[in-house]
């Protein structure tokens, strides 16, 4: 839609509401057959979930489908970040053997592989006791023989958990629609939102605070960004985004980013200049230009529309006094120069160890009530 492309997106009266679909109820308990109709999702406002008490929120986690952060409140995301955080704390820099997942399993299944998702989800669900089985798309016929319905029936039945990476956005929500057990969403052509609560861990432990924070986004309008614009909306986070005309974000997400922003008060400006956009920015996000399986045309295309978006030291003149730079990786030169990406402003490798622990930190939360015992990090400014 060419009125959002260069248009800063003033947020809606606050007094404006709308509804959300979302699963609320532990389906553990509810669901004893993978033959059993799934559980009906619940419809609530938007701003419910973010007004749970703070006591009460890690019980309210329990059993829900992680599949968008459109679907989860302001006090529901800060409880990931905290726990992230406070696994992190108890288990690398204080030793702690922390194991409260004990016999419970994860199916991980993705269409194309993604190192990322399988190796944080593996290694973290064993460092808090429990264990994972990795399938592809072969392994279980879904190339031909057999179809995700059937599958996410099987797959609620021998595991606890289920993690998908799909091309598409409706698989996730129709693994989700057929489980009994929880659905994360490991990656899909829509939204990534681990690798944003990744972000969001690193911002805060670099800063010492979210909200009050300029976020700048430079490259493809991809499922990394949708799910930043979530992510940014609901914690009040200002967010300017440049991506080449014909790349933005999906035209629904930031619809959608608008609307939460009303509550929270997050700004955004959605353009295709990135000097525009990294001006007085206090973190540069950037990603990949291609996407994984692309052939030797489409990247060549790809990396000739980008043109002018790489990431460099010219441009970050036009940022913030401290400026620090992220990427989901893999990176390629083209994308941003070695000086900024192996540099001092690099949060590129924190981030990926943060992965590790968000994920973590999500899986317990779906699978049973946890309250961290170390303090609650800060993610308002002042």
């Amino acid at each position: 839609m060419n009125f959002l492309h260069r248009v800063l997106l003033k947020a809606p009266s606050a007094s404006c509401s709308h509804k959300l679909l979302l699963r609320t109820s532990a389906r553990a308990s509810s669901k004893s057959s993978q033959n059993d109709p799934p559980p009906a999702r619940e419809s609530q406002s938007d701003s419910a979930s973010s007004s749970t008490s703070s006591s009460n929120i890690d019980a309210f986690l329990v059993g829900r489908d992680f599949l968008s952060l459109k679907h989860f409140g302001k006090d529901e995301i800060h409880q990931f970040l905290w726990t992230a955080k406070d696994l992190k704390t108890r288990i690398k820099d204080n030793g702690e053997v922390l194991q409260p997942l004990t016999g419970k399993t994860a199916a991980l299944v993705f269409e194309k592989d993604d190192t990322a998702s399988r190796l944080n989800a593996e290694l973290g669900l064993a460092r808090l006791g429990g264990q994972a089985a990795y399938f592809n798309a072969s392994d279980l016929h879904l190339d031909g023989k057999e179809n995700w319905k059937d599958s996410a029936r099987l797959l609620a039945g021998a595991a606890d958990l289920i993690i998908v990476g799909a091309g598409k956005q409706e698989v996730l929500e129709e693994v989700a629609n057929e489980s009994t057990v929880p659905v994360v969403t490991g990656m899909s052509d829509l939204l990534q939102p681990l690798q944003v609560l990744a972000y969001f861990v690193t911002l805060q432990e670099y800063f010492g605070y979210l909200r009050g924070l300029k976020i700048a986004w430079i490259g493809d309008g991809n499922s990394v960004l949708n799910s930043l614009l979530y992510g940014c909306a609901r914690l009040g986070i200002d967010l300017n985004t440049a991506t080449p005309v014909g790349y933005e974000p999906d035209t629904d997400v930031m619809l959608d980013a608008m609307k939460i922003s009303g509550q929270t008060g997050a700004s955004f400006l959605i353009g295709n200049d990135p000097l525009q956009a990294v001006y007085r920015a206090d973190a540069i996000i950037a990603d990949s230009w291609t996407k994984p399986g692309a052939d030797d045309e489409n990247i060549k295309k790809r990396i000739k529309d980008f043109a002018g978006f790489g990431v460099n030291r010219k441009m970050m003149k036009e940022a913030g006094g401290e400026w620090v730079f992220l990427h989901s990786l893999p990176r390629r030169p083209h994308e941003v120069t070695d000086d900024i990406y192996y540099g001092q402003e690099s949060l590129v490798w924190r981030a990926a160890e943060n992965r590790l622990w968000i994920t973590m930190a999500v899986m317990l939360h779906l699978f049973q009530p946890y309250s961290p015992t170390t303090p609650k990090p800060k993610y308002v400014r002042g």
